[in-house]
């Protein structure tokens, strides 16, 4: 999916184009993580550019790429442009002796 959303289009609420903008991209997500997985392959994973044009645009990691569509129109943007592409995605051993992330392992006398 690449594709530019304006949102200052005469006649239209601009709030109204922010969220459909974002419904958009998240409806396609859905539509590809329900595709079946080919042999081999643990998960769908999306490589991401954000940017206010084509040109401009910056590789940015998935998870983020609401938080900069928000900022992008707190600062005043009139349009941005968003570019999710599908991959194959490999999950990966965590390496033995790897430390828990919450910490609940320790001992406490």
């Amino acid at each position: 999916m690449r594709k530019t959303y304006l949102l200052n289009v005469e006649g239209k609420n601009r709030d109204r184009l922010l969220e459909a903008s974002k419904h958009d991209i998240r409806k396609y997500v859905k539509r590809e993580r329900s595709r079946p997985l080919p042999a081999g392959v643990d998960f769908w994973d999306f490589d991401c550019k954000f940017g206010s044009d084509e040109a401009s645009a910056a590789v940015v990691h998935f998870a983020t790429l609401m938080s900069l569509i928000d900022t992008t129109v707190q600062e005043g943007g009139v349009q941005f442009y968003v570019e999710v592409v599908t991959k194959h995605g490999h999950r990966s051993a965590r390496p033995q002796g790897a430390e828990t992330a919450s910490g609940d392992d320790e001992d406490f006398e």
